[in-house]
């Protein structure tokens, strides 16, 4: 097989090698994945496996390259029409590219257990399964996802889950399985209290402006959207983010809802400050069921106050505690929102930092790395224990 190198291989080191196999693109959008293997790069060579791209070639290969944060991404490219060959063929080429470090994984984290179909021949000294989201309840997951992920659970040393009710509904299935909800990069969002210059194509948008940022899919209640514009039409709703599986023509197109497409998690603060609230218009459905949505806290780091559907991991703790408020329907929305628009917001931005301040990834990153430290330390007495047999 033919390994394209676009950038420098890394020199042979002794950082162990920690394996990430993800059905997220790294550059798509700034989230869960993106944040804790930042932070596994301090003491980590983090290698992340993204779904193949099939493309007119005539034979396999992989497209290595390095992200800003020192993530090495790595992109198998295989011919088109051989899709009943994908895991085969990602089988070979994931022997060549370990072959290409010359020493073995110590950590292998999954995103995706679709990954097992061409990687369960892989061991480590760790395997972990960082159980986002609900896959089978996305609009076109395959069939066999649920099978894979029974396989998954019986390989992992150690399990998270990206919320509370995802921990809730699994917690019966792995012996070491923790909750992890979205965490918080605090100083990234702070930046949006500061008053900046707004983005140019924002700055002719009037207020008040609702805002919503993330990826704009089959989770988003469109009805809701279109009701609560033509119920305020002198309300603009900005919409951030990329829209897939969705047809955009079903869309709302007003005059008060403006679609301005992805940004880079870098802008994002400064869309954010020129916003007066921010909204999660969540459809309630299969697809939520499990969510525990990154962006809750940090429109709160924002200092912008929220509003959302009823998603229980946003209703526990932040509708509980008062500081988001959870709307039924279009109604409820523009009612609740025009409290907000009018409410001082001092007392409420004071909680909310007493709350983010023991919230972050780091934090997080922290409190995962203990656990898989216990899965080494019992791991090797295990075999001491074993070599005295």
């Amino acid at each position: 097989m033919n390994i394209a190198l676009l950038t420098k291989s890394r020199e042979h080191g002794s950082r162990e090698i920690f394996l990430c196999f993800s059905h997220l693109r790294w550059n798509f959008v700034f989230q869960r994945p993106q944040h804790l293997l930042t932070r596994a790069t301090g003491t980590y060579d983090v290698s992340y496996w993204e779904e193949p791209v099939f493309e007119d070639v005539p034979a396999a290969w992989l497209h290595r390259s390095m992200s800003d944060e020192g993530v090495e991404i790595v992109v198998p490219h295989l011919p088109q029409g051989r899709q009943t060959e994908a895991a085969a063929m990602q089988a070979q080429l994931l022997e060549d590219f370990l072959s290409d470090l010359r020493r073995p994984p110590s950590v292998l984290w999954y995103y995706t257990p679709m990954a097992l179909e061409f990687s369960r021949w892989l061991n480590a000294n760790i395997i972990v399964y960082d159980n986002m989201d609900e896959l089978s309840a996305f609009d076109g997951a395959p069939p066999e996802v649920v099978a894979f992920e029974n396989e998954m659970f019986s390989i992992s040393d150690v399990v998270f889950t990206g919320g509370q009710s995802l921990y809730e509904a699994k917690k019966g299935r792995h012996e070491n399985i923790h909750p992890f909800p979205s965490s918080i990069d605090t100083s990234h969002f702070n930046k949006a209290r500061e008053a900046d210059c707004d983005p140019p194509d924002q700055s002719a948008i009037r207020h008040p402006r609702i805002g919503f940022f993330g990826v704009i899919d089959e989770r988003m209640d469109i009805d809701l959207l279109s009701q609560a514009a033509d119920m305020r039409p002198n309300w603009q709703f900005v919409m951030i983010g990329p829209v897939v599986k969705v047809d955009p023509r079903i869309l709302p197109r007003r005059e008060n809802v403006h679609w301005l497409g992805p940004k880079s998690y870098k802008e994002l603060p400064t869309y954010l400050a020129h916003w007066d609230m921010g909204l999660m218009p969540f459809a309630l459905n299969d697809a939520t069921r499990f969510i525990s949505p990154t962006k809750t806290p940090e429109f709160l780091a924002a200092g912008l106050p929220v509003l959302s559907t009823m998603i229980r991991d946003v209703v526990r703790p932040y509708g509980d505690l008062g500081l988001v408020e959870i709307i039924d329907g279009a109604e409820d929305l523009c009612a609740r929102t025009e409290i907000l628009l009018d409410r001082p917001k001092q007392h409420w931005l004071s909680r909310v930092d007493e709350l983010l301040a023991q919230n972050s990834w780091d934090q997080t990153w922290a409190a995962m790395q203990a656990h898989m430290a216990r899965v080494s330390t019992r791991t090797s007495l295990g075999a001491q224990e074993a070599a005295y047999v």
